[in-house]
């Protein structure tokens, strides 16, 4: 049994880590100040002896004693982040630097949840780890893209300077259960307006691509990544290649809900990725041949689910 850290726990993808590591027979320390967290998504496991929940905020020190620290807080769709900027490049930062000041002072593997949003608007297609990245630094979106940039440098130099034990992982658009039904991101919009037969909201022309991952997937990726080899630090895209248009998807969650709603169009927001596919052969190679494995329509089938119930409830 091993003790670990997870902040942001309560978030959508921390609560589902969380589930996993329990699930895996490890004691696990849920760290969440809520924010855009929701006690909600553990409230099951609350009755598990090997579950602990504390409120706080990464951007203050915290002192425990763990083998391993999955760093996952930070707001991470466009609504949350941009609400309050500077909070959002404080969770990155100030937050790379506590968890990473504990992983070095007690000797603990310490996993920083970076972004497909380093790569920015890219240029390259798809994204390879060795991409340094289209990023508009003083954008509407910066607050968050180099935030997690910030955290990879940080991350890196604690491991050359200090021997720091690390992991980074750069995470692909994710959904699945749990996600914030007002969240903005495009999956949780498309299916909240489809069932409630509202029009679904297509910025720019449609013709933008993202690749979507269930979150289980991710989280298998996750706990690979920590369990890889220690000479093997990443950065490491961890997302399903899969390439879908707006409309694409629009059009499958109208399928799959029996939705009346229509598509309309608005002005694509400032900065907006035009495509976002990741190159997953450095995780095949790495993470003992880690590929996603769920389907999109039977992910968004289970995440149609979750929402039906949540907005019937």
């Amino acid at each position: 049994m091993k003790k670990i850290l997870v902040t942001g726990g309560a978030g959508f993808i921390g609560s589902h880590l969380c589930e996993r590591l329990i699930n895996d027979g490890n004691e696990v320390i849920c760290m969440d100040n809520y924010f855009t967290g929701s006690k909600k998504n553990i409230l099951h496991l609350l009755d598990s002896p090997y579950f602990e929940l504390v409120r706080h905020d990464v951007t203050h020190p915290y002192f425990v004693e763990v083998d391993e620290i999955y760093n996952m807080a930070c707001p991470a769709s466009p609504v949350h982040y941009q609400y309050n900027p500077i909070k959002t490049i404080k969770t990155s930062v100030m937050g790379a630097i506590n968890m990473l000041g504990l992983a070095k002072r007690i000797k603990a593997k310490v996993l920083q949840a970076s972004t497909s949003e380093v790569y920015g608007d890219p240029i390259v297609h798809p994204q390879t780890e060795n991409y340094w990245g289209n990023v508009n630094p003083i954008g509407i979106r910066s607050c968050y893209d180099e935030g997690k940039r910030c955290a990879e440098s940080l991350f890196i130099n604690y491991h050359t300077q200090n021997n720091v034990n690390i992991k980074i992982i750069r995470i692909f658009n994710t959904y699945g259960p749990k996600m914030n039904p007002n969240d903005g991101r495009v999956v949780s919009n498309f299916i909240v307006q489809a069932l409630k037969g509202e029009d679904i909201t297509i910025f720019g022309n449609g013709m933008q691509t993202r690749s979507f991952q269930y979150v289980d997937d991710l989280v298998e990726g996750a706990i690979r990544m920590m369990n890889s080899r220690d000479e093997f630090i990443g950065p490491v895209n961890i997302g399903n290649p899969g390439e879908f248009t707006m409309i694409e998807l629009a059009n499958m969650i109208l399928e799959l809900t029996n939705s009346k709603s229509k598509l309309i169009y608005l002005p694509l927001p400032a900065d907006d990725p035009t495509q976002r596919q990741p190159n997953i052969e450095l995780a095949k190679k790495e993470l003992n041949g880690w590929v996603p494995k769920t389907p999109l329509k039977e992910g968004l089938i289970k995440t149609i689910n979750y929402f039906d119930n949540l907005l019937t409830y």
